[in-house]
């Protein structure tokens, strides 16, 4: 069974090395060099040495079991590029937002879409340096997501990391069905 899960979240933040970390293919990218038209504009934070930004997508798939297949696609993270967000998300089941615990404000809007959409999210804090800004408590706390949104530490460069955090997606996708399935 195909199922589609989103990967998103603020510029910089790890979607496209998440999805790379995890895909069994070599994941389909669209990364565009940087340029000096995005100073000031496109900040990818102090940490990084990032050159490139995802301009349309990412995409990656990886088998769960034999029944289960995620085909994952990766958003671009700068505003300009939000009106792609309704096209990616159509048909999605889940998704997974990704953030940088040093700048919460980046990823706000992703958290803000997939509430309106009413698609059923985990967040995954991105471990930079293999640690935290900030406690999980006092993420929750800054995004302002009720417990029922599972928020998640993992590193994306790790492959068993990022497959724990897209299993957290999935439950919460699974738990919704099975809850409107009940319902009818």
């Amino acid at each position: 069974m195909p199922v589609k899960i989103l990967i998103a979240g603020g510029f910089g933040v790890g979607k496209t090395t998440t999805v790379g970390a995890i895909s069994e293919i070599a994941p389909l990218t669209t990364e565009a060099e940087m340029t000096t038209a995005g100073i000031g504009v496109d900040d990818p934070g102090v940490r990084t040495a990032k050159t490139t930004t995802t301009v349309a997508m990412d995409f990656g798939c990886v088998t769960i079991d034999r029944s289960l297949k995620l085909y994952l696609f990766g958003t671009p993270g700068q505003a300009r590029f939000g009106f792609m967000w309704d096209d990616l998300a159509r048909g999605a089941l889940g998704a997974l937002v990704v953030v940088d615990s040093s700048r919460l404000d980046d990823c706000y809007p992703a958290i803000d879409f997939f509430e309106r959409a009413g698609l059923p999210f985990a967040v995954g804090v991105n471990a930079f340096d293999g640690r935290l800004a900030h406690d999980l408590g006092a993420i929750r706390w800054a995004l302002a997501i009720g417990d029922h949104v599972p928020l998640v530490q993992f590193d994306a460069r790790d492959r068993l990391s990022v497959r724990d955090a897209l299993l957290v997606v999935l439950d919460r996708a699974l738990d919704r069905a099975t809850r409107e399935r009940g319902e009818d």
